[in-house]
């Protein structure tokens, strides 16, 4: 399950073994969740980008159970990290079940002497977890129709949760719409590249600021992929690690997001409901009417945070501690949150450029070759030899051999074509790079205007055409041609 990014500050990662971190959890499983006699077995799970999940195998004295652990990555004590901690997302969690959003049952709160890092032991539910699944499979049919009005009402539940009673209020941040947005833009101006749809958005933001918002209890990653659904509905609500105070229609509009429809762009809500049905329960269980233009402000919030977060994956990767070949692939989803960016505040036309012939050269083997080769071995021969997570991330390395193999074919050429349209944009002749950085710098001191034609047009081609490169059959990239009037490609 991939969650959004956030700020993960420094991290001291416990230099511990498999086997010795599955004997340290035995006994702390022991010594304090009761009915646990000891641990057979502890296995990470795939998914969980930011944070480690664990499926716990323990022994009580009815027999064998199954657990859930959530962890910090490499076991780390994080002591700079923004709130919530592990243990408050604990709170979060307690808090929430107290007021019926349907969630597990939290056992213990890891403490620092237990030598495991931050984290909690929580109580193993069955469901469906994953977005692509719930919005496809046949044993959901008969729950999707009233999933969206589920949904909503289950966020106004977590809106409505009393903060000072829960003792949440002096453990979260609170963020205005504003505070939110700079704080995104401002840790994507911290990395050394220029994505200048990043900051044309930032800037339509600005302008489209809510004017009037209450302040609530903000899940903040509530959407398709973070809940677990069986036939009878949400069995519980997961992944509270970015909480916060702060415009609850933030969750409304994240939910509606296009990063988490999964390719059912014809459902606006996580790809299986409707904006009314998804209204139509939060009013039904609040008594709040919501404005469906304020929904729209955070659909656009939440893709520029997600692209934001993509990055963020990627800075993540190259600073650790947790290395996987998963966060350089997200970072690579980037273009996808900012094609539906392009999609929602400036459709049009685009140009797209067609790919080069990779066997239109001599060499023995080609690189293309040489790229498929390994590409098909991580597909056939060791997705078919592992299971879990390690046939995960190979899935996940064969992906992004594919993204090489699309760079080589297209990269050059469209590189090359925008950088003549950035130098009739600008006005002058420059390396690729600088036009870049001399775009984002006139778009953040607010010199260019966000109406200017040729901008946009340039914009909305570069995106589009990196989305070509990076995922293809994302609906985004479908919707953008689409809309151009372009045939989309198989």
């Amino acid at each position: 399950i991939h969650v959004a990014a956030r700020a993960q500050g420094r991290q001291g990662k416990l230099k511990v073994d498999h086997a010795e971190f599955e004997a340290r959890l035995g006994k702390v499983l022991a010594l304090r969740v009761g009915r646990v006699r000891s641990l057979r077995s502890a296995e990470r799970l795939s998914g969980g980008a930011s944070q480690e999940t664990y499926r716990l195998t323990v022994d009580t004295a009815d027999g064998e159970e199954l657990m859930a652990m959530r962890r910090a990555p490499g076991g780390g004590l994080d002591v700079e990290v923004a709130p919530p901690t592990l243990a408050t997302e604990a709170l979060l969690m307690r808090s929430a079940r107290a007021a019926g959003v349907p969630e597990p049952e939290v056992y213990y709160v890891l403490e620092p002497e237990d030598g495991l890092g931050e984290g909690f032991v929580m109580e193993w539910l069955e469901g469906e977890a994953l977005g692509a699944r719930i919005v496809r499979a046949r044993e959901l049919d008969g729950v999707r129709p009233q999933l969206a009005y589920e949904c909503g009402r289950v966020m106004a539940k977590i809106h409505a949760i009393d903060l000072d009673r829960a003792g949440l209020r002096e453990r979260l941040e609170t963020l205005t719409p504003e505070e939110l947005l700079h704080r995104s833009w401002d840790r994507y101006k911290d990395f050394p590249t220029p994505q200048p749809m990043i900051d044309f958005t930032a800037r339509w933001l600005l302008d489209n600021m809510p004017a009037t918002f209450d302040m609530a209890l903000v899940h903040n990653d509530f959407r398709n992929g973070n809940f677990m659904v069986d036939a009878n509905g949400i069995v519980a609500v997961l992944d509270w690690e970015v909480a916060h105070i702060g415009d609850p229609m933030r969750d409304l509009g994240w939910i509606c997001t296009n990063s988490w429809r999964f390719g059912r762009s014809d459902r606006p809500v996580g790809g299986f409901g409707e904006y009314a049905d998804l209204f139509r329960g939060y009013e039904d269980e609040s008594g709040v009417a919501v404005d469906p233009e304020r929904v729209k402000f955070w659909e656009v919030m939440g893709s520029f945070w997600w692209a934001v977060g993509c990055l963020g994956m990627a800075e993540h990767y190259r600073t650790g501690p947790d290395k996987t070949v998963e966060r350089p692939a997200i970072g690579r989803r980037s273009s996808e949150c900012q094609v539906d960016c392009v999609n929602l505040i400036i459709p049009g036309d685009v140009e797209l450029v067609a790919g080069t012939d990779l066997e239109d050269c001599t060499d023995m083997p080609r690189v293309d070759e040489l790229l498929v080769s390994v590409r098909d071995y991580l597909r056939a021969d060791v997705m078919a030899a592992t299971s879990g997570r390690t046939n995960f991330l190979a899935r996940v390395a064969g992906n992004s051999l594919d993204i090489v193999l699309r760079e080589l074919a297209t990269g050059a050429e469209a590189r090359f074509r925008e950088q003549v349209r950035l130098e009739a944009l600008l006005g002058r002749s420059g390396d690729l790079d600088a036009l870049r950085w001399e775009l984002v710098h006139r778009l953040r001191s607010g010199e260019m205007a966000l109406d200017d034609v040729a901008l946009t047009d340039h914009l909305r081609t570069t995106v589009v055409n990196q989305i070509a490169i990076d995922q293809p059959r994302y609906s985004g990239f479908k919707t953008a041609l689409a809309r151009a009037g372009i045939e989309v490609p198989e």
